[in-house]
């Protein structure tokens, strides 16, 4: 299979308030990837402040600059997610707004993939964030593979170059939680990791606040592991047990105690009991049920598919003019 740098990239800009960053994120990605057939593909994620206006100036005057504006803010997967669905080249680079991984750095990925990798992943050489967003990252991803079974590329980032094709499937499966490192794993082999470069932010405040962390590892440590739910249920029993035979020992008066407290813990005994079951249902069906679009697109200079579309909003050449 051909490699990005015959077959061409789709860098993908994810933006949420980040008028201040899309001038110099253009500029980075034009200028270290020129000599490959580019495609600059920003999602506006219902921003509040300039950045659509700035992302609309630059599809004017370069033609390699496409964009899709959701109707609100959806949030981050729901933006990069867009991104690939809608990558016209056969590679996608995700490319953060706030360029903290400089985009030099993504000739490592693309000499990773030319060697026949569906999805090379940028890994921080040395992080510079906010202690709390450094804790927290090792914390969850030491969590996530090592007590609860979950394969995700070691140390992997945002900062990737991945298959169109691979990716365009990862979000097409409208998982319950669409954690697309621990899915890439689930569908091919054939992925790796790089070390690569990390600055602090130069411009503008990160919108990845502590409980959107907390919020984001839970939705992995659920979705992508039984094991939490297992052991829910399991202490849920046992706590149903012990309430049990109370009631009994209270019934019988091996337990000195009086009527409510036998009532109480009869029915604490019926609601753990519940519970128990009530857990493993809520897995079981929850994983099969349908799910609402991840977003939907007010504008763009794509052909955007009608199911992504919320109004009638011009789109394509009527957005340009």
């Amino acid at each position: 299979m051909s490699g990005p740098v015959s077959t061409g990239v789709t860098a993908v800009v994810p933006c949420f308030n980040e008028a201040d960053n899309v001038e110099h994120a253009y500029r980075e990605i034009v200028t270290e990837l020129s000599e490959i057939d580019l495609e600059v593909l920003f999602v506006d994620d219902g921003s509040s402040d300039d950045t659509l206006e700035k992302v609309r100036a630059l599809a004017r005057t370069d033609p390699r600059v496409q964009y899709l504006s959701f109707t609100r803010n959806f949030g981050f997967e729901a933006a990069f997610s867009a991104g690939y669905r809608y990558a016209s080249r056969p590679w996608v680079l995700h490319v953060d707004a706030d360029v903290q991984f400089p985009v030099a750095e993504a000739h490592k990925l693309v000499a990773a993939a030319e060697a026949g990798q569906d999805a090379v992943f940028g890994v921080r050489e040395t992080r510079h964030d906010p202690v709390v967003r450094r804790v927290g990252a090792r914390f969850y991803h030491f969590v996530a593979r090592r007590v609860l079974g979950i394969e995700i590329p070691p140390g992997a980032t945002t900062f990737r170059l991945v298959r169109t094709e691979l990716a365009r499937t990862i979000v097409d499966l409208r998982l319950g939680t669409p954690y697309f490192l621990a899915t890439v794993p689930r569908l091919t082999n054939r992925y790796s990791t790089v070390p690569v470069a990390h600055r602090a932010r130069q411009r503008g405040g990160s919108k990845l606040n502590f409980r959107w962390l907390v919020g984001h590892a839970m939705g992995l440590f659920v979705g992508f592991s039984n094991r939490m739910a297992t052991v829910a249920a399991l202490l849920a029993l046992f706590a149903a047990a012990v309430a049990g035979l109370g009631a009994v020992g209270a019934a019988v008066g091996l337990l000195r105690t009086d009527v409510v407290a036998t009532v109480v813990l009869g029915v604490l005994l019926a609601v753990l009991g519940v519970l128990a079951v009530a857990v493993r249902y809520l897995v079981a069906v929850g994983a099969g049920q349908a799910r609402p679009a991840l977003f939907y697109v007010r504008e763009a200079t794509v052909p955007v598919d009608p199911a992504d579309q919320l109004m009638a909003e011009p789109t394509t050449e009527e957005a340009r003019s």
